[in-house]
């Protein structure tokens, strides 16, 4: 693909006990919306991620932020 596309990835806490991370991209106007709803739609389904938010800037470039639920194992306490 030829789009220009910024990736960063962040974490961080909205309720005690649930974590998100987040990953935001930058997707060039020069994409269809076909072709982005199919992106979206991989990462989702490989990876895990939900669209959290949408944004549409005035030259057509779009900023999305995707987030997915980090899952922690608790620790197994043995009774010996």
């Amino acid at each position: 693909m030829t789009s220009a596309r910024e990736r960063t990835s962040q974490r961080r806490a909205l309720r005690p006990g649930v974590e998100y991370e987040y990953d935001r991209m930058l997707i060039s106007r020069e994409l269809s919306r076909n072709v982005v709803t199919r992106l979206l739609v991989e990462r989702a389904e490989t990876g895990g991620w939900e669209l959290d938010r949408v944004r549409i800037s005035a030259d057509g470039t779009r900023r999305v932020i995707l987030r997915r639920k980090i899952i922690r194992q608790q620790p197994l306490w043995y009774a010996w």
